[in-house]
């Protein structure tokens, strides 16, 4: 079901793009010139498209909306795995068989040699 609305959501998008695209920059539209009666005169062209533009905008984000809500109700809750929590690594375990070693005593570095002073 989420697969289907991520789709429709896409092709939403993709049409909403188109049909922003489509409209002039002065509110235009689509129209180019042409006859002053018909369907696509430019006025019907700017109220076709800026009422394309509300509804496929509001489509968008209604479905956005439903596919947010849809994600939060299908998540499953985090499950942590204890079963190897109290499993020791073959590491850990050669470490824990071996003694500590001791610490030795503190070696002491030679003295630097004297080098007299010029005078």
């Amino acid at each position: 079901m989420f697969s289907f609305l991520l789709i429709v959501q896409a092709l939403i998008a993709i049409s909403l793009v188109g049909t922003i695209l489509m409209q002039r920059s002065e509110g235009g539209g689509l129209g180019v010139g042409g006859s002053s009666s018909g369907f696509m005169t430019a006025r019907g062209a700017a109220d076709f498209l800026t009422r394309s533009t509300a509804v496929l905008g509001g489509m968008f984000i209604v479905l956005s909306i439903v596919m947010a809500a849809i994600a939060g109700a299908t998540r499953q809750p985090t499950k942590i795995d204890t079963s190897l929590a109290k499993s020791v690594t073959p590491l850990q375990q050669e470490q824990r068989q071996q003694p500590a070693p001791t610490p030795a005593a503190p070696q002491q570095k030679p003295a630097a040699p004297q080098v007299p002073l010029a005078q």
